[in-house]
């Protein structure tokens, strides 16, 4: 029988793919690659550095290949010649497909050790010195086989009630703290859910970086400052595309920064507020997947906990992991597993000691599940069904609600010289990258404009923080702004191009403009799949890929009059769309009663809240 390997590799987004070829190109010797690299961190979702449970030198997985183990075992020391001598060779007797069917089940095992799991991951994954991650895949592996047994997520169908049939149900006024960390486009749609939340009575503390306090107070929800600063977490993504850091120096301002936001988290729970004094209790957390201690907090105070994300996290049969690329439908739902796997791995011994020194709980040494914890945790996903259905083996715990739109329109009054040139000619493409920074912005600046001119079209540009938008010499059909709400810009937009943060994207679309997305990291390549997928734009253009002629074929692909008109019936779907009381009936729904049945809601006193991401 033979074998086709499947390579994990690192795409110059910094997400892994995974690829299939029919073993004529092997590399049989890998002389050009080191044969141990140190695994560190790369994003605001998976920024994590590999470690020893002592947090001392990073965990390293070494090369190898698929011979048996007592001859590539990671316990046997390897020279630079003995790396050669294991990589695999043409003649190579295959592995079997159940062989690896068994070996990867064994990820999804709870009741094999730690250890055990770490050693199996260095034989399945192997990482190479420019962030290539490679795991091999038989091509005759069935998606059923590498399950496991611990998928007891994965459903044969839907069974739970649609969102939009179930009542809202009432509890008693509750304090509920949200912990969110990532940049403005992760915190708006939660200030949204929380001002949904408050109207029903609630107590909502927003408790995010220290940068967005002013956000979250204008809103008109509380605020308490988590650790880590979004924008070194940002830079360091886009410099570092996914896993690895560029250089050893790195790793240590990476942790730091997973370090800080981990330890605020039981503070934000429980602490006073900074500014008034008022004591504050959590009877509740709502929390993304990137303040990865939320479980442990919630555990030592014994509330329930709700994860909210705008991007996939929970392992399904339909798509691979939004920070994977795997092409074969075998390897989806273990793709979410390795990616899962390696951020543990990275982030356990800071866990295990805020667990010991602050929450007072014993130490973990599970590897599966989301952390081994939360498969049992209700989750909910911020975007459209009609982008992105709801996969059919996600069970009743799992709620997609629609994206959450924050109404930053109403009241909003543009700058007069905005209206006027607005007014002066045609509808402009929206062009800028938000949070994200950009390497070259001159460069970047000179390649929007020129294209621009080729497609006699007007452009705005927006600056951000990486700094886009300084002309030579003005133009008068490029209008440069800075931060504008993107429910009232892109109505005033034909197209826009952004990175593909998952409220950029919404905001686009629910504006019925045409979208280009220009990837940076993380799963801004899902959502520029998505998009292409749906017809309303083309292929997304990886940030390091960007170019004039790529640029230019982009704006005439989003100017056809068939992309305009499929955008126009995306945007109609969206219109029935209301995310944010999607959002509230999956948190109560899914809230644990006491000792009372919960009644219906009222209508909430306040207005109905329709919002934007719009600045991810």
């Amino acid at each position: 029988m033979d074998e086709s390997p499947a390579k994990l590799d690192r795409l110059s987004s910094g997400e892994v793919s995974v690829t299939v070829d029919n073993g004529n190109d092997r590399n049989t010797g890998g002389a050009d690659v080191d044969s141990r690299e140190a695994v560190g961190g790369g994003s605001v979702t998976n920024g994590v550095v590999i470690d020893d449970a002592s947090g001392t030198p990073p965990m390293e997985l070494t090369r190898v290949n698929t011979v048996p183990q007592e001859i590539s075992s990671s316990d046997k020391p390897q020279s630079p010649s003995d790396h050669l001598k294991l990589g695999r060779s043409k003649t190579e007797t295959p592995r079997h497909s159940s062989g690896f069917a068994q070996e990867a089940a064994k990820i999804f095992d709870n009741k094999i050790s730690e250890q055990q799991k770490l050693n199996l991951l260095k034989r399945i994954a192997t990482v190479k010195h420019d962030g290539t991650v490679e795991f091999d895949i038989p091509d005759d592996v069935e998606t059923t086989s590498v399950l496991g047994t611990g998928s007891e997520s994965v459903h044969s169908a839907v069974e739970d009630e649609p969102l939009d049939a179930t009542e809202l149900q009432y509890f008693p006024p509750m304090q509920i703290v949200m912990l969110i960390v990532g940049t403005r486009g992760d915190v708006q749609p939660f200030t949204a859910i929380g001002k949904r939340l408050q109207d029903f009575g609630h107590r909502v503390r927003l408790a995010t970086h220290a940068n967005f306090k002013e956000f979250v107070l204008t809103a008109g929800l509380e605020f308490y400052p988590l650790g880590g600063d979004p924008k070194i977490l940002a830079e360091y993504m886009v410099k570092n595309k996914g896993f690895l850091p560029s250089g050893p120096s790195e790793i240590p301002t990476q942790r730091n920064q997973m370090k800080e936001i981990i330890y605020s988290l039981l503070p934000a729970c429980k602490e006073p507020d900074m500014d008034t004094g008022v004591p504050f209790k959590a009877d509740a957390i709502i929390a993304n997947p990137p303040a990865y201690g939320h479980v442990h907090v919630a555990e030592a105070l014994k509330i329930p906990i709700h994860i909210f994300f705008t991007m996939p996290w929970t392992p399904t049969t339909e798509f691979p992991h939004p920070l994977s690329r795997v092409k074969q439908p075998a390897g989806y739902r273990l793709s979410y597993q390795i990616v899962d796997s390696m951020i543990w791995l990275g982030i356990r011994d800071l866990i295990n000691d805020v667990r010991k020194k602050k929450l007072k709980l014993r130490p973990v040494t599970y590897l599966s599940g989301s952390q081994g914890s939360e498969l049992d945790i209700p989750h909910a996903y911020i975007w459209s069904p009609h982008l992105v259905p709801k996969p059919k083996d996600w069970g009743p715990k799992i709620d997609v609600v629609g994206f959450c739109f924050l109404d930053l329109a109403t009241g909003y009054e543009p700058p007069e010289s905005l209206v006027n040139w607005l007014e002066a000619g045609p509808k402009p493409i929206y062009i800028g990258f938000g949070s994200l920074p950009v390497q070259d912005p001159q460069k970047m600046t000179e390649t929007i404009v020129k294209a621009l001119e080729i497609t006699k079209q007007r452009g705005i540009i927006n600056k951000g923080w990486g700094g886009l938008g300084n002309l030579v010499e003005p133009k008068d059909f490029v209008y440069l702004l800075d931060n504008v709400p993107h429910d009232w810009l892109f109505l005033q937009c034909a197209a826009v191009v952004h990175h593909g943060g998952a409220g950029t994207t919404a905001a686009g679309l629910k504006a019925a403009c045409p979208t280009t997305i220009v990837p940076f990291f993380g799963d801004q390549p899902f959502w520029g799949e998505r998009v292409h997928a749906r017809g309303v734009g083309p292929l997304p253009i990886p940030a390091d890929q960007f170019s004039l002629d790529k640029l230019v074929d982009a704006i005439k692909f989003m100017l056809d009059p068939q992309v305009k008109e499929r955008a126009l019936e995306l945007a109609k779907a969206m219109e029935n769309e209301d995310g944010v009381t999607g959002a509230v009936k999956a948190f109560f729904k899914q809230l644990p009663c006491k000792k009372h049945e919960p009644e219906k809601l009222p209508k909430p006193s306040a207005f109905s809240i329709r919002s934007c991401f719009g600045c991810s």
